[in-house]
């Protein structure tokens, strides 16, 4: 089977009428009001499908930021803070949370809450095309480079817009940081798990293999611990999947590091990081199998069962018994009471999230079409507009996501990754 990724669902969203009062009746103005809605209707509808290309989705979000900008930003020769910034409410669901919305009645909440959901899409997007039967260079490549994207859009959020917004995050919320920083862990750890695939493909270094698992594991860690806090019930599922991953990348960091001390003719070491990597790897099956039988949001899958997982077990017996013969018949080394330290760093190969930028704003925002709005009379601080009162207007319904099921054919390769 694929290589295998957990996956959140898609945040929803209550339909938003870009209606501003203007002065006169401008049509600039009112142009610009037509236009959010249809871009913005334009990209979540493109959303609900994963295998919708990376360039239609990223232009959709482009084409809605454009005009957005003009709600947060003055285009205007003064600049700083749109007067618009506060005249809209926004209701968005979290991808973990259910069905209740949150609320903010400001430009920068749907700002964040749309880029989030785009990369959460990037995420499902690379996950659809690692399920592939075959994936070739340039597949793979895209879903490395989706997986930073998605890695820095989260980034960008968390750095530069949503301490912005004046109302403190719900606890598990999209906007809550520790929510936001797992989300940075898990696609930049994945992006490494399909550097670790094409590294073991092309039969690079066994200790550039294990540095790089061991990084990877360390950031699944990281990934784990950032949660931790949180409700089990809504977030143990997404737990027990960085978990599950860093122990099974902390195994393959024992077996290569077996393999490269074989090489060196530290036999009786390489015995030790093999029983290691072996300890780790039934450790993972059993986290697998736990990982099955939870419930909560997210995929749904049994782990085990992929050749990914499968085919790391006969690599670390078969790799044991044969440090086992050659130490009985040709060295006669002493296998150590601690396994051998790990590599701490990779030499190359380590993932980065890619920058994220806005686009300019759009050439429709004039100082005079800015001017020709009215915002006397809005007023953030309403109570009509708390959280409180959007979920008296009732839930969202879940995104109706379009379901691309990954292949069920085992890959034919060294990594049991079917990325090529």
């Amino acid at each position: 089977m694929a290589h295998w990724f957990h996956r959140n669902p898609l945040k929803a969203t209550a339909n938003v009428r870009f209606i501003i009062k203007v002065f006169s009746n401008d049509g600039q103005a009112l142009k610009i009001c037509s236009e959010l809605t249809q871009t913005r209707n334009s990209l979540l509808e493109l959303l609900c499908d994963p295998s919708h290309t990376v360039t239609a989705v990223e232009t959709a979000l482009n084409n809605y930021m454009a005009l957005l900008q003009g709600l947060f930003i003055a285009p205007d020769e003064r600049g700083g803070e749109s007067k618009l910034r506060y005249a809209l409410r926004f209701r968005w669901t979290n991808s973990l949370l259910g069905s209740t919305p949150s609320s903010q009645q400001d430009v920068v909440f749907e700002l964040v809450s749309v880029c989030e959901n785009t990369a959460i899409w990037l995420m499902k997007h690379a996950a659809v095309n690692a399920g592939k039967d075959e994936v070739a260079m340039e597949e793979a490549k895209e879903i490395h480079k989706c997986l930073r994207k998605a890695a820095g859009i989260f980034r960008s959020m968390q750095e530069q817009y949503a301490s912005q917004l004046m109302e403190k995050p719900e606890p598990g919320s999209d906007l809550d940081p520790r929510v936001i920083t797992c989300y940075i862990n898990q696609c930049t750890a994945e992006a490494q798990e399909v550097t670790i695939a094409r590294a073991i493909e092309q039969k690079h270094s066994p200790s550039l293999i294990s540095a790089l698992s061991n990084e990877t594991s360390k950031i699944y860690t990281a990934a784990a611990d950032t949660i931790s806090s949180l409700d089990p019930s809504k977030f143990g599922k997404w737990k027990k999947y960085f978990q599950l991953k860093s122990l099974f990348y902390l195994a393959y960091a024992y077996c290569y590091a077996g393999e490269n001390l074989l090489a060196q003719e530290k036999c009786g070491e390489a015995i030790r990081a093999l029983q290691e990597s072996d300890k780790y790897n039934k450790l993972t099956g059993k986290l697998c199998k736990e990982y099955a039988q939870m419930k909560g949001p997210g995929t749904s899958a049994k782990p085990e069962q992929h050749l990914f997982f499968r085919k790391l077990g006969p690599i670390v017996t078969r790799t044991l018994d044969k440090c086992e013969r050659e130490n009985g018949f040709i060295f006669h080394q002493r296998v150590p009471y601690d396994p051998p330290e790990l590599e701490l760093k990779a030499t190359y190969g380590l993932v980065s999230p890619e920058e994220f930028k806005l686009p300019t704003i759009s050439p429709m925002w004039t100082p005079v079409t800015y001017a020709a709005f009215d915002v006397s009379q809005i007023n953030p601080l309403d109570p009509a507009n708390s959280n409180a009162a959007a979920k008296a207007e009732g839930d969202i319904p879940p995104v109706q996501e379009v379901n691309v099921q990954p292949t069920s054919k085992d890959p034919k390769n060294t990594s049991g990754c079917n990325i090529q």
